[in-house]
């Protein structure tokens, strides 16, 4: 029980955390796997199955903007953050830090 309640536990907390990092990642354009790799680079390692969903979910929510283009050869989406997405970014960028503050206090 304790390894599969930390498991789902620890994936509940890295999601908002995962949006938040793709977001800011995304104010410099990427495509996915670029996206993948920088995450990656910086710490927060994510799974192919989960970025690509969550990219196509932000592009519906007006928080990216994709294009296709090819580059090597090879056609490859790539996104950036919208105006409507940094906007929000700002938002929860505010409130992350808010409930760090707290966590700290707490903790």
């Amino acid at each position: 029980m304790g390894d599969d309640l930390y498991e789902n536990l620890r994936m509940e907390l890295r999601r908002g955390s995962v949006i938040v990092a793709a977001l800011a990642q995304l104010r410099t354009e990427h495509y996915g796997y670029a996206l993948r790799k920088a995450l990656e680079d910086q710490g927060m390692s994510v799974d192919e199955d989960t970025l690509y969903p969550l990219l196509r979910r932000l592009e519906s929510q007006g928080l990216l903007v994709s294009e296709w283009r090819e580059e090597d050869r090879r056609r490859k989406r790539f996104y950036r953050i919208s105006r409507t997405g940094e906007a929000l970014l700002q938002r929860l960028l505010v409130e992350w830090r808010d409930i760090n503050t707290a966590l700290k206090r707490i903790l």
